[in-house]
């Protein structure tokens, strides 16, 4: 099955144009109606103005698609949760029945890394789940890290999460976390995790450049680029972990896991915060769509 790319976005990979990735299950399953539509419009803009081409991807009627329509990306958004959440095991099964399906960060990885896209701008990437010694919980998208040669700007894993095993496991893959002048890995919500990051980088250039190195060598994979919150809409560690912890308690309770944990998790979060979560997830996804594409621009800059 080939992709289906918009001509704006396949001129744009053929002349070697920077180019931004985007999921649709931030879409989908990651917002409500209509914030989901009207961030994912400002994120497109958002990578416009800083000099690349955005690209969400998405899957419809069984056809990998780059780049949506204003009226493909409305649908997504009003369809919501009644839209398949597609990661890489089940690409075939939609492919194969002609589904729609929004892609997860593991996906969009793959599918973007398909076409020759690097860089990707989500909001947070999944990881090592809480308790995951018992339940083995733990994303595709760790996996996928170590196989599709992507660069995914994120605000840290989700803090839902367990970071420190999300981060043991990023290493033992061989995958570069990467702290965007921070030495400390981000934890979605809040700047700071208590974790420190490996490697830093102060500048999109520098990111830039340690992808050409990497991937120059042939060394497979992708790359964490980990951009903390902007502090204005940053909700602190000591804020939000109380919140988090009875958000998972009430997961468990409920019996509710796998795919549907992370939605249950995000919308319980926001309303016990009265909606400042959702305000701060908005405000760090269009923040990495900033950082993704100035490391889009310099990227394609470099290899010229």
């Amino acid at each position: 099955m080939e992709p289906h790319l918009t001509d704006e976005i396949r001129d744009a990979l053929a002349q070697g144009k920077p180019v931004v990735a985007l999921e649709s299950t931030i879409i989908a399953h990651g917002m409500p109606y209509p914030q989901n539509v009207d961030t994912a419009r400002e994120v497109e803009a958002i990578v416009r103005a800083n000099g690349a081409v955005p690209a969400t991807i998405a899957i419809l009627g069984g056809v990998l698609k780059i780049g949506l329509s204003a009226e493909e990306l409305d649908r997504f958004g009003r369809e919501g949760r009644s839209i398949a959440k597609v990661s890489v095991r089940d690409l075939p099964f939609i492919v194969a029945q002609g589904l729609d399906g929004a892609t997860t960060v593991a996906s969009t990885m793959r599918i973007a890394a398909m076409v020759g896209i690097r860089v990707f701008a989500t909001g947070g990437i999944g990881g090592v789940h809480r308790g995951a010694e018992r339940s083995f919980d733990i994303s595709a998208d760790m996996t996928e890290f170590a196989t599709s040669d992507v660069a995914v700007v994120t605000a840290g894993a989700k803090a839902i999460l367990d970071l420190a095993l999300t981060l043991e496991t990023l290493e033992t893959l061989g995958v570069p976390v990467i702290g965007l002048a921070t030495a400390e890995f981000p934890a979605f919500y809040s700047r700071r995790s208590g974790h420190a990051v490996p490697m830093s980088c102060e500048s999109p250039a520098e990111i830039a450049r340690v992808m050409h190195a990497k991937w120059d060598m042939g060394l497979k994979g992708g790359i964490v680029v980990a951009n903390p919150i902007p502090t204005e809409f940053e909700i602190p560690s000591d804020e939000i972990s109380p919140v988090i912890e009875a958000a998972v308690k009430k997961a468990a309770i409920q019996g509710i896991s796998g795919k549907e944990l992370t939605p249950f998790l995000l919308a319980e979060i926001a309303g016990v915060t009265a909606g400042r979560s959702l305000a701060a997830n908005i405000a760090l996804v269009r923040h990495n769509a900033r950082i993704a594409a100035e490391i889009a621009v310099a990227f394609a800059e470099t290899a010229a």
